[in-house]
């Protein structure tokens, strides 16, 4: 992206004049070789000052990119003391999210033992005044794979699936919408469809290296069609009906593939849990 592009050379430029800032990282889906980049991914930048309160107070450097049309701002106590944030969408459709340290906070940052996450899934540096970043370890991307789960991690994702749909039976008997949809979506779709997902994914793997991205962007590659669309089959608008046509594919899907994975990593399935819920599940439909 030309846009994008442009506003890294003009961050690049003004931080290299700026004595104030003394390291600026490239951080994120841009320096992550298991990352899928479009002309929508984001600027990650970290900048590095010798006194970042005037920049952490102060919004006007920030227009010296462009116009910005929305911002978000996060101070250090939300970070725990360790940084601060400015997220910015401009006017040219580039988001910039800029992590600010102070030149003490990141150097006691580059002395912890293991690399924080946001620079395990990558980085580049852009300028290093004071050669701060000489220590800084190399990304391992290890927080981004998809880890094999315990047979205790395993039981305890489908007892809870199939716990939570007797939610969503009720909600659908009783017409609540919003208290459906949160839990089939931010719940049951969230918390665990996405990793059985996962682990299904990694299992054909054998547990190598491997990442689906932030909240299965990278399924559809991974998957094959038929199953594919079965899954999109577990999406519904506001009808009722087809919200339980959804709950009940979800089901259908997490006992194949749990049943499946189980036998794989040779873990119990909770299959009478199945059998009694998937009985409540049919009854509160037909009631």
């Amino acid at each position: 992206m030309e846009a994008r592009e442009k506003k890294l050379e003009q961050i690049v430029d003004w931080a290299e004049k700026n004595p104030a800032i003394r390291v600026v990282l490239l951080t994120s889906s841009l320096v992550n070789p298991y990352a899928p980049v479009d002309d929508f991914s984001d600027l990650d930048i970290e900048l590095v000052f010798e006194n970042m309160k005037e920049y952490e107070a102060d919004k006007k450097w920030i227009e010296l990119f462009g116009k910005p049309i929305s911002m978000i701002e996060e101070d250090k106590t939300f970070f725990e003391g360790k940084h601060a944030m400015k997220m910015v969408l401009y006017e040219d459709h580039v988001k910039v999210d800029f992590k600010l340290y102070s030149k003490s906070e990141f150097i006691e940052e580059t002395q912890q033992e293991i690399l924080n996450e946001d620079w395990d899934v990558g980085y580049k540096v852009l300028i290093d005044k004071d050669n701060l970043t000489e220590n800084l370890k190399p990304p391992t991307y290890e927080s981004i794979m998809i880890q094999k789960p315990t047979e205790q991690c395993f039981q305890q994702l489908i007892n809870d699936f199939w716990w939570d749909t007797t939610y969503v039976a009720k909600c659908l008997k009783r017409g609540d919408l919003f208290y459906a949809k949160v839990m089939s979506e931010s719940v049951i779709r969230t918390e665990y469809f996405v990793p059985l997902l996962e682990w299904h994914i990694a299992s054909g793997y054998n547990w190598e290296k491997i990442t689906t991205n932030k909240h299965g962007r990278l399924f559809k590659k991974y998957l094959p069609p038929e199953l594919w669309e079965r899954i999109e089959m577990t999406f519904s608008g506001s009808n009722i009906e087809d919200n339980w046509n959804a709950l009940l594919a979800f089901a259908d899907l997490v006992h194949e593939i749990g049943t499946e994975l189980s036998e794989k990593m040779n873990y119990i399935y909770p299959a009478q849990t199945e059998k009694e819920v998937r009985k409540y599940l049919h009854k509160v439909k037909n009631l």
